[in-house]
């Protein structure tokens, strides 16, 4: 007789899960990207983070963080007696891992407490700088969540050791568990790098770190090659997909390399498991070391060992100066790694040993480091912050902001803290608009009807505008109207010849009934909807017009859809399928399974669909779409990549064409099990009602002052 067993005897290690449906069928649409974050997960349900937070007494936070810099522990000492660089590089590290390609990555959400981040070969030991901000956490609770905190310890570091800082911003709430719908790449080992085209400029997208597990670049070179041009060309290339431009590069690296130093103090092969592969008794540690003491001068964390300046917890010049200063000679250090050091160097430019022993140690720059100096772009910039330390000054500070920020989105979604109030154009800066009244919403509305533009011109319009939204940093969306400016107004997903025409009309109204363009499209949607259905939307105001100066043009080209399942728009074949692309459009406008069925369904009943597939319809919003796409009076046929033909079983006659968008609600067994809810007789209303509190999700997702 077999032993009884439970199901999940030994899931922590090897799963007893059977055999599952994604092995069997490994090609299934996984709509898990939808369901991220569910409620049940965060134990701070009840709990308003944004409220909570304004009752913060930040200078207490800020005072009691400093307190914790000089507290040296003897379970993970600080260098140089000062805890500030290690709380900058966990800042640093927590903000750094976004990316503009989706806008994913970032500080916002806390994602540095779990996997794969908190196990990231570059992320090396910070779980020790997290431990020892635990006593904060404690103390405020619920008043300062991790996300903020991450954030908030490295700006007071700055601050503690003689830095310029903007200050921070608060707000940031929580996430309890890891964040699955990024991808962070393919390869399947620590520091691989199987994302390149022809040539290094052509990193898969959305990636913009070089190497599996690495937050930026390899700081020994391109795949540990010791070559500083060659290291010059991964910096720009993933700092641009970071939204950093050549100054702001510079500006990090320099200002973010004058504290601290990197640990490489004997074999990398005695450094132990990172958190999520660690024995239980490790208690969340991660990277145990048996090379002497583990700890402090014989620490192991990156491999490359020693400090960039002189004086490594204080805010100076040093480290233009030792750059720019010294010819460097490359070398190994004690763990292996390729590090570089002065040729000749002098006693004052010696740096004190870590444990405050007396003992003189040369200071080092990595290949990344000599890309500064090797680069004649990156040496220009060099040379001149190293001329106006002011201007270096300014310049860190700036690019330090704008790194710790970039993915909350516009400065209207800030909440409290101590920043500068500075407007940048990397914010997204929109106008306040006008609230109009009831009668002044109903007047726009009537004159919008006049126009006589069609419902797929009026929804598809308001679509276009809103659907830009990405949760995950925030920006696009209807706020704004940027669809009336470069670059959105060229998208060929817009069919801009037609947007055109139907925007010249909006302008007209907005200058008529004295409110904004963004309020118009907006209305005009709804008035749309209103007449396909007979159902009033209702529609909120107060969106203002962005200019053109205040667009990033090349920021938000970032934003183009090159697919739209909602449109049934696609340029190309891509190496994934339209549904998947649909998925995640849907994931980052923050859309469940339901919501996203419901449009789609909705859009196309309205006839809407840029390759004329799926317009099955009189153009009336109701349940006749899906109670079509579930008939089984007919037949499908593939008849090329992404179209499909309908044959109905009687008379062979061709009736109808599909793309995969149309077809995955009545093959997929998750979707079509939605799709039959609403074509069942006595769920049109019901329909048409989802839709609508649907469809205005969208419209007022960038709307944070509603949330």
């Amino acid at each position: 007789m077999k032993e009884s067993k439970c199901p999940f005897h030994g899931a922590t290690t090897q799963p007893n899960l059977g055999t599952q449906n994604k092995d069997w069928w490994p090609k299934h649409l996984n709509l898990d990207i939808l369901r991220q974050h569910d409620s049940r997960s965060n134990p701070m349900g009840e709990i308003n983070y944004k409220e909570e937070v304004k009752k913060l007494d930040l200078e207490a936070v800020k005072k009691d963080i400093k307190t914790v810099l000089t507290d040296s522990q003897d379970w993970w000492p600080a260098d140089y007696g000062h805890y500030g660089p290690f709380f900058i590089r966990m800042t640093w590290h927590a903000a750094g891992t976004y990316r503009t390609g989706d806008g994913r990555g970032g500080a916002a959400t806390g994602a540095q407490r779990f996997a794969p981040l908190n196990s990231w070969p570059d992320n090396g030991n910070l779980d020790k700088a997290r431990r020892l901000l635990w006593p904060i956490k404690e103390k405020y609770g619920n008043r300062l969540s991790w996300a903020d905190l991450l954030v908030l310890a490295g700006n007071v570091a700055i601050e503690d050791m003689g830095g310029p800082n903007h200050g921070t911003v608060m707000g940031r709430e929580d996430i309890w568990h890891p964040e699955k719908d990024i991808y962070w790449g393919a390869e399947d080992e620590w520091l691989g790098d199987n994302r390149y085209g022809d040539t290094r400029q052509s990193l898969e997208n959305p990636l913009a770190a070089v190497q599996m597990g690495l937050i930026y670049v390899n700081p020994e070179g391109p795949n540990g090659n010791p070559d500083p041009a060659l290291s010059a060309q991964d910096v720009r290339e993933t700092f641009k997909r970071m939204a950093m431009n050549d100054e702001e590069t510079v500006a990090l690296v320099a200002g973010g390399h004058t504290f601290g130093k990197a640990h490489g103090a004997g074999d990398a092969g005695l450094v132990g498991a990172e958190p999520e592969g660690a024995a239980i008794e490790n208690m969340g540690f991660g990277w145990k070391s048996t090379h002497a003491s583990g700890q402090g001068v014989d620490t192991i964390t990156s491999g490359i060992e020693g400090p960039w300046t002189t004086h490594p917890t204080k805010w100076d010049m040093g480290y233009l100066d030792l750059l720019l200063k010294y010819d460097w000679e490359c070398k190994k250090s004690p763990a292996g790694a390729w590090q570089w050091h002065p040729i000749d160097c002098k006693e004052e430019d010696m740096v004190p040993q870590v444990d405050g022993s007396g003992t003189k140690v040369l200071p080092m720059m990595t290949t990344a480091d000599m890309a500064l100096k090797v680069d004649p772009d990156y040496r220009k910039i060099c040379d001149h912050f190293y001329s106006n330390p002011d201007a270096f000054g300014q310049a860190f500070a700036k690019a330090w902001f704008k790194l710790l920020h970039r993915d909350m989105g516009p400065k209207s979604n800030y909440l409290c803290g101590d920043y500068k109030d500075a407007t940048y154009i990397w914010q997204d800066p929109t106008p306040q608009g006008k609230i109009m009244t009831a009668q002044e919403i109903e007047s726009v509305k009537q004159s919008i009807k006049a126009t006589g533009l069609t419902v797929p011109q009026l929804v598809e319009t308001a679509w276009a505008s809103a659907s830009t939204f990405r949760g995950s940093d925030n920006r696009g969306g209807a706020n704004g109207a940027r669809i009336r400016l470069l670059p959105q107004k060229n998208w060929a997903v817009n069919n801009p010849k037609a947007l055109s025409a139907i925007l010249a009309n909006y302008e007209s109204i907005a200058t008529q009934h004295q409110c904004s363009v963004a309020d118009v499209i907006v209305l005009g949607g709804a008035v749309g909807i209103e007449i396909a259905s007979g159902h009033h939307v209702p529609t909120t105001t107060g969106r203002g017009d962005a200019s053109q100066e205040n667009t990033d043009i090349e920021s938000f080209d970032l934003l183009q859809p090159r697919a739209c399942g909602f449109r049934n728009y696609t340029e190309k074949e891509f190496a994934v399928s339209p549904e998947e692309i649909l998925l995640d459009k849907a994931q980052l406008l923050g859309l469940t399974p339901v919501e996203m069925t419901v449009l789609v369904g909705g859009m196309r009943a309205m006839g809407i669909s840029a390759s004329g597939d799926g317009r099955w319809t009189d153009g009336k919003l109701n349940n006749q779409w899906f109670k079509t796409l579930l008939s089984m009076n007919v037949k499908w046929q593939p008849t090329g990549f992404n179209s499909y033909q309908a044959t109905d079983r009687v008379s062979g006659e061709n009736v109808r064409t599909a793309s995969r968008i149309d077809l995955v609600f009545g093959s997929n067994s998750e979707l079509r099990a939605i799709a039959e809810v609403y074509a069942q007789d006595d769920n049109n209303e019901k329909f048409i009602a989802d839709f609508i509190k649907a469809w205005n999700k969208v419209m007022n997702a960038d709307r944070f002052d509603l949330h």
